[in-house]
């Protein structure tokens, strides 16, 4: 498990981005001597020069700094093709959390952080995206998941309408279809979907699933056809329609 997790770790760059000077140098410098090629940057300008000449595979971003701050600067990044990014900040507000992760963060980890525990979060972020960067290769011939006229790629992660347009999901809304949709017809609690679309080990908030369900129910619904997601009172939700892999 130690080689695996170090395996990971060479040859990975890095992007620590937060206006405290002292910070930045401790977190780049616990970082490094655990293998990884990190760089700093002060601010939203700085960030963008980096990163056009660099290919991060993780920003640690802070969320509360002068001028542009962390959120506006998740906002103008690209979820799908971009680095994954854990948000740092001294606000530890559940809705603070739900909002960074609403908005595309891979992770959202509370100042002051424990060294050892970012470091833990960051391989953790860093296998999900390899992991995910790594299907498609595996799986070239890939079955779609088809439901009710809709249909769900589960590696390309695009979702079509029975109009045959593509509907588009953030990160969060895709990892909670693909919960829904890969167990249907079965009532699945907050904290299960929460441990099927973001691990098992994601703080509980069933208010972010809250949420993020609304929108997706939003952008499933169509005149005149039932809802496929019901919600069970006092249980959870379940998806309706029946799931065919072809």
């Amino acid at each position: 498990m130690l080689q695996a997790a170090l395996a990971l770790d060479l040859e990975t760059r890095l992007l620590i981005v937060d206006d405290d000077p002292g910070i930045r140098e401790l977190t780049a410098a616990f970082l490094s001597q655990h293998g990884y090629v990190v760089d700093t940057a002060a601010g939203a300008i700085e960030m963008r020069t980096l990163a056009a000449r660099h290919d991060y595979a993780l920003i640690v971003l802070d969320v509360m700094m002068p001028g542009e701050d962390g959120l506006a600067i998740l906002r103008s990044m690209d979820r799908e093709t971009g680095p994954a990014v854990i948000l740092h900040s001294v606000i530890g507000e559940d809705i603070d959390r739900i909002v960074g992760l609403e908005m595309g963060a891979d992770d959202y980890v509370p100042k002051p952080a424990n060294p050892r525990e970012l470091l833990a979060r960051i391989r953790s972020v860093l296998r999900r995206s390899q992991g995910d960067r790594a299907a498609p290769a595996a799986a070239p011939s890939r079955a779609f998941l088809r439901f009710a006229g809709w249909r769900l790629d589960p590696v390309a992660r695009q979702l079509w309408d029975p109009d045959d347009v593509i509907i588009n999901l953030s990160d969060g809304e895709f990892r909670l279809l693909l919960a829904l949709v890969e167990r249907p017809r079965r009532v699945l609690t907050r904290d299960m979907l929460l441990d099927f679309s973001r691990g098992p080990n994601a703080e509980h908030f069933d208010r972010a699933i809250d949420v993020q369900m609304s929108r997706l129910r939003k952008k499933l619904a169509r005149p005149g056809s039932e809802d496929l997601i019901r919600t069970i009172r006092n249980e959870g939700y379940m998806f309706v329609a029946e799931v065919a892999a072809k």
